[in-house]
């Protein structure tokens, strides 16, 4: 025992391989909630956290039955900060990711002001909450957020630059404003954890909602080039329209979105790619004809790659009829038919990553008419939970094939780590049996990130509990199997939602 207890967690089962280890952690990391990890919503652990810790006892779990997994990603969230905070902050978005399993995420653009690299104007929504930091732009103040409100973050992220100024399509963003603020150009290292410009880069370009405009699209792939940043674009642009174009929105007498609205720009960017060069990462894809003509780019060698939704895997337009304006996104919910087309896409890998897209709105703003209501909804409490239930018991995948579509792929796609815990295994010290992998005082700690995974949980999605300020999601009150249970950053419990029946009261393995 001692001032900084360690938390033992016995019995995980790797991801990739299947076996059976323990675990060692560091001390707990200070999380917004307090001095605790960030905990679930019952609290009733932190009474045994909080009571083991203040005795400075180490911490021993029963975790059978458990994955032990690399942090899963997302690269796609809109955190709302600045500008509309009574959305989400960037303190509660990041709880809803450490609930959610997530270890870093990647923030959208379309914040207010953009983070377009540019100076702030007096008066625009959201500037003041910059300048009152001390700081001329939004990026600058992303970058050092955990700063201005001295709180540690319970997870990483990274930054989404906007491809025109203003996210207003007229003109390519100044690539001389942001490119500071690109991985490697900051003196902090890129571990994330110390606030300073490599903590939380720029590391990809976007007007994400809305595809980048055609007058300006060559320019931006030149600034992504001589960045050396992948385009994520919303591959998808209609001036009109409100739901997928077909019965459902003939039923409801309301405009339709036809899905060549998709493929016109997955064409399009496509053949940037083709003509540049250049990465071209494509957002939320939904429909059978984006796919196949992202297969067909794929099998030329293009340096083309997609990302899907959960709710383009869960559900399809017949759902508005049941949960209206919960069911409203962009793009939207797509036919049974390219639902299914959408799991296929995962199962043949034409899909290489899935991302929440992540957008929260207030309920008055969702409780307005179908028509004029915003597009989004939140997806990090439910992801894992969604797909799982999806893909997994649907039989379209395994578990190992899903967390590389939620952790691997996606980190790839931001440059930052994957733990390889089966390289950290290889070391013969460790034993041959049941071992210990102690992640206390190794050199490389505080870039390992990991997310606890209950894959055989059945839990029922309650919105109520969120984490995040928002609770616009049609996922309410579905019944999922597979949870995150704990979240690890930089080698210590960041989040927790393990029940107290773990706890091993006599300190003794499992």
């Amino acid at each position: 025992m001692g001032a900084s207890p360690s938390i033992f967690l016995h019995g995980l089962t790797v991801w990739d391989t299947g076996e059976r280890i323990d675990l060692a952690l560091g001390p707990h990391r200070t999380a917004p909630t307090g001095s605790a990890p960030c905990l679930d919503e019952s609290g009733a652990l932190g009474k045994a956290w909080m009571h083991a810790l203040d005795a400075g006892e180490d911490i021993h779990v029963d975790c059978s039955g458990l994955t032990l997994a690399p942090g899963l990603c997302d690269p796609h969230v809109h955190f709302r900060d600045p500008g509309q905070t009574q959305k989400e902050s960037m303190l509660s978005g990041c709880a809803a990711a450490a609930s959610g399993g997530y270890t870093n995420v990647l923030i959208m653009p379309n914040t207010l002001p953009a983070l377009d690299g540019a100076a702030v104007k007096p008066g625009d929504q959201g500037a003041q909450e910059v300048t009152d930091a001390g700081f001329e732009t939004s990026i600058d103040y992303l970058q050092h957020y955990a700063e201005v409100i001295g709180e540690t973050l319970p997870v990483r992220y990274c930054l989404c630059v906007a491809a025109s100024m203003g996210r207003e399509g007229l003109q390519a963003s100044d690539i001389g404003a942001w490119k500071r603020f690109l991985r490697g150009q900051g003196a902090s290292g890129a571990s994330g954890v110390a606030e300073g410009p490599d903590s939380h880069p720029v590391i990809a370009i976007s007007d994400d909602g809305a595809a980048i405009a055609d007058g300006i699209l060559s320019e931006v792939a030149e600034h992504a080039l001589l960045a050396g940043i992948p385009i994520v674009d919303h591959c998808e642009h209609h001036e009109s329209g409100v739901i997928n174009e077909g019965e459902i929105s003939r039923r409801l007498n309301v405009p339709g979105i036809p899905s060549s609205t998709e493929l016109t720009i997955v064409d399009r960017d496509i053949e940037l790619a083709r003509r540049t060069g250049q990465h071209v990462h494509l957002q939320h894809v939904s429909t059978a004809a984006a796919f196949e003509a992202i297969r067909r780019a794929k099998r030329e060698g293009l340096p083309v790659t997609c990302e899907t939704a959960p709710h383009y895997l869960a559900l399809c337009d017949e759902d508005v009829l049941e949960h209206g304006t919960l069911a409203k996104m962009n793009p939207p919910l797509r036919s049974a038919a390219d639902r299914q087309a959408t799991i296929e896409a995962v199962c043949d890998g034409t899909v290489d990553m899935i991302a929440t897209d992540h957008a929260p709105h207030t309920i008055a703003e969702k409780q307005l008419p179908l028509s004029e209501a915003p597009n989004g909804i939140i997806g990090l409490e439910s992801a894992y939970g969604v797909c799982h239930s999806v893909l997994v018991d649907g039989g379209f995948i395994d578990d190992r094939r899903l967390i590389e579509l939620m952790a691997v792929a996606p980190a790839g796609l931001m440059g930052v780590p994957s733990v390889d815990i089966t390289a950290m295994l290889s070391d013969p010290s460790l034993g041959k049996q049941l071992r210990l992998l102690d992640l206390r005082g190794r050199d490389d700690a505080d870039a390992i990130d990991m997310s606890i995974l209950a894959p055989d949980e059945q839990w029922t999605i309650d919105p109520g509990n969120f984490h995040s300020k928002a609770r616009n999601t049609p996922f309410g009150s579905w019944k999922v199997t597979g949870r995150p249970i704990a979240t690890v950053i930089s080698s210590s419990l960041a989040f927790s939602r393990i029940p107290q029946g773990m706890l091993i009261d006599d300190g003794q393995g499992a």
